[in-house]
C-alpha cells in the first residue's frame, strides 16, 4: 500500500500557518489549539517511516501577480497585501513540516491542488491510488483535493486533526461534508 500512497502536506506554509504571517490572526490560534502542528509532524514522521511519499502543495503567484485572478474573493487582495509571492518567505513551507531532498513540490495559483498544476501526471507517474490529506483550509484546499481527487478515481483520506480552518465552524462544517467522499481519520490512526 505504501508505493501506491501519498500524503500531500497543503499550503502549510508561512503566509499561513507562522505566527508572523497573514494567517497568524486565523489559522495559527486554530492551528495551535487543536494540536495541528504536532500533528503534521507525526504524519509526516510515520508516512515516511512507511515508505509513503511526502508531497507538498503551495499556493503563490510571481512576483507580478500575472496569475492571480483579480475577480477572486480568496485571493484578489494577495497583490494588495503582498501575500502569496513566489520566492518569498510567506511562500516557503513552515520549518516545523520542512520537505526533504526529492519531495515533490506542487505549486498552485487557485484553491485547487489539482487544476493547472503538476499534481495528476505526478500521482499517474507514480501510480499512486491514495491521497492522505492535511493542511489549511480545511473548508479550501482540503475540500478542493477531496472533491478532485474522488472524481479522479483516488481513494481519499482526510487527518482531520492536520486541518484547520479559519474558524471552527468553518472547519467542522467542511469536514461533515467531505465524509461522503473520504475517510476521516487522525495522524496516530490512519493505516499506512
Amino acid at each position: 500500500m505504501a508505493s501506491e500512497s501519498i500524503l500531500l502536506v497543503m499550503d502549510m506554509m508561512n503566509d499561513l500557518v507562522h505566527p508572523d504571517g497573514m494567517g497568524g490572526t486565523s489559522y495559527v490560534p486554530l492551528c495551535e489549539a487543536r494540536g495541528v502542528y504536532d500533528n503534521t509532524k507525526l504524519a509526516i514522521r510515520r508516512a515516511r517511516e512507511a515508505g509513503i511519499m511526502v508531497g507538498y502543495v503551495r499556493v503563490g503567484f510571481s512576483p507580478d501577480y500575472a496569475e492571480c485572478p483579480p475577480g477572486s474573493p480568496v485571493f484578489s487582495k494577495a497583490k494588495e497585501n503582498g501575500v502569496f509571492t513566489l520566492g518569498s518567505w510567506g511562500t516557503q513551507v513552515f520549518d516545523g513540516f520542512a520537505p526533504q531532498e526529492g519531495d515533490p513540490d506542487i505549486v498552485k495559483h487557485r484553491v485547487s491542488p489539482f487544476y493547472g498544476t503538476k499534481l495528476e501526471p505526478l500521482l499517474r507517474a507514480q501510480g499512486v491510488k491514495r491521497l492522505i490529506l492535511c493542511g489549511v483550509s480545511t473548508n479550501g484546499v482540503v475540500s478542493a483535493a477531496v472533491r478532485e481527487g474522488h472524481d479522479r478515481d483516488y481513494a481519499c483520506v482526510v487527518l482531520e486533526d492536520c486541518c484547520a480552518g479559519a474558524t471552527s465552524e468553518e472547519h467542522d462544517f467542511a469536514l461533515a461534508g467531505l465524509r461522503r467522499y473520504a475517510q476521516i481519520t487522525t495522524a496516530a490512526e490512519v493505516a499506512l
